[in-house]
């Protein structure tokens, strides 16, 4: 069966993007299922620069499937678009993320509802075996929250909160949150670039 790897070692990440691409015809793997696992230094400017540096390195190594990769991360207005491209590393790469939802909140104390926009950002690269690349990005908007809510999802989920939804993405059933998230939607755009379905 015809492989896209996928370069990530997030499992939750990797659960999500089975779910969204199931049934388009490939194996999906990630890139350590792979027996891949360079050591990539992301320094690029924005999320589309890292998720191509990302797909780039993985491909160099695996010439005959697709490579993927994403780059995605929290863009908070009033914190002046932190923690941005740095939302992984953000307080130190192995910092729990109770510790940096409550910092962000923390930072937040006094912002009022309408300057606590937010939203979450997901760049997805993909090269594909004949070298040719291509890059999607899409987004969903929201606001910080005022406390960590919800077991679903990972990362900044508990601590962004939907307003049309009235919850934050932490509250919502996976694959609920794959049909709104910024992942499920690049995710779906990419499928379409590249299977015209």
């Amino acid at each position: 069966m015809k492989k896209i790897v996928f370069a990530t070692g997030n499992m939750g990440k990797m659960r999500e993007i089975r779910e969204i691409m199931d049934g388009c015809g490939y194996e999906i793997i990630s890139m350590k299922e792979a027996g891949v696992d360079p050591d990539i230094v992301e320094d690029g400017t924005t999320f589309e620069e890292n998720a191509m540096i990302k797909a780039r390195a993985v491909h160099e190594l695996i010439t005959d499937a697709i490579v993927m990769a994403d780059d995605s991360g929290l863009v908070v207005d009033a914190l002046g678009g932190e923690p941005g491209i740095y939302s992984a590393r953000y307080l130190g790469e192995d910092t729990p993320y109770s510790v940096k939802n409550n910092d962000i909140i923390k930072r937040l104390e006094g912002v009022p509802d309408e300057k606590r926009s937010a939203r979450f950002v997901c760049a997805i690269a993909a090269v594909l075996p004949d070298g040719s690349e291509k890059v999607v990005r899409e987004t969903v908007e929201g606001r910080i929250g005022y406390e960590e809510r919800g077991e679903h999802g990972f990362g900044y989920d508990p601590i962004f909160y939907v307003p049309e939804l009235g919850c934050t993405t932490g509250e919502i059933p996976e694959l609920e949150k794959n049909k709104i998230s910024h992942r499920g939607k690049a995710l779906r755009k990419m499928r379409t670039e590249l299977f015209v379905e």
